[in-house]
């Protein structure tokens, strides 16, 4: 729960200073402002689920996830399809949700639907996913596919159900 705060807080200091940088100046307009570049538009296709590719793990299977209630706390309990994974080298798909500011990000969030909104999280915690790359990765608004190792996390102080460490962003 603290980590779902954690990251609120943080989409919302991005809300704020973009629009802190996109302030209009007197005589400029705001589509001329560098803080708005427009190359950088998500496209119209974004919003529809990501096809399942061959060799890339699918959201459904990291879907396969209950969270049990275990004395006065809920920990997940993953399905065999799951647990198969952990420590294991794996393709995943999704979008990335920065955690830093800047062009290029070396620790995010890749999540199954692309973010929407500076104050909501795209989907619960199986359908999140912590990344530590191993060089930065550029961001934008296309899903991207990585390759790394995956741990599935039973405890995570956080509530995050995966992490992907050694991630290196490949080409389709």
């Amino acid at each position: 729960m603290r980590f779902f705060a954690w990251v609120i807080t943080l989409l919302l200091s991005f809300h704020v200073a973009g629009w802190a940088q996109q302030k209009a100046v007197p005589g400029k307009e705001i589509s001329n402002s560098p803080a708005m570049d427009m190359s950088q538009q998500p496209s119209p296709d974004m919003f529809k689920p990501l096809p399942e590719l061959k060799g890339v793990v699918s959201w459904k299977t990291l879907a396969q996830v209950e969270a049990i209630k275990q004395k006065d706390r809920f920990v997940p309990q993953f399905s065999n399809n799951i647990t198969v994974l952990d420590k294991k080298e794996v393709k995943l798909q999704g979008f990335m949700l920065p955690l830093d500011m800047g062009e290029k990000q070396k620790r995010f969030i890749l999540t199954a639907m692309p973010p929407s909104c500076a104050f909501c999280l795209p989907g619960g915690p199986d359908q999140l996913v912590e990344v530590q790359a191993k060089a930065p990765v550029k961001y934008g608004f296309e899903p991207i596919v990585l390759t790394g190792r995956l741990q599935v996390l039973r405890d995570d102080p956080m509530g995050l159900y995966y992490r992907l460490v050694d991630a290196v962003a490949i080409t389709r």
